[in-house]
């Protein structure tokens, strides 16, 4: 394989942004949760598990032309709009750690990106 082409990148990308958007709604579905199993079919919950199916889709699609070590390393960046999207929605906190925890995912993605250069 001679590289990786770059719309393998956007659609790993777009795959990642998708996925952490699931994460998001799988929290807000797991709510009702404890109020017993009988909530567990609501519409956030089930657009969470969509929204993770349709990431895997763009995935697919991403990775059948490209560099696995390439793009898989690139998945993580779904962690850090996680840390991002639970602050927006959650109002967790960012802390030191997470930021140098972050700052490391993002370095580390763009050295593998770097990959035989």
């Amino acid at each position: 394989m001679t590289g990786t082409p770059i719309i393998s990148i956007i659609l790993v990308m777009t795959a990642s942004i998708i996925g952490s958007m699931g994460a998001v709604f799988l929290k807000m579905g797991a709510e009702p949760l404890r109020y017993g199993w009988r909530h567990a079919i609501n519409f956030k919950l089930a657009a969470g598990v969509a929204l993770f199916l349709g990431s895997s889709v763009f995935y697919l699609l991403g990775i059948r032309r490209g560099e696995l070590s390439v793009l898989f390393p690139m998945v993580s960046i779904s962690y850090v709009l996680g840390a991002f999207w639970s602050k927006v929605f959650f109002g967790e906190e960012f802390t030191k750690a997470k930021f140098l925890g972050l700052a490391l995912i993002l370095i580390g993605v763009v050295f593998v990106g770097l990959g035989k250069q």
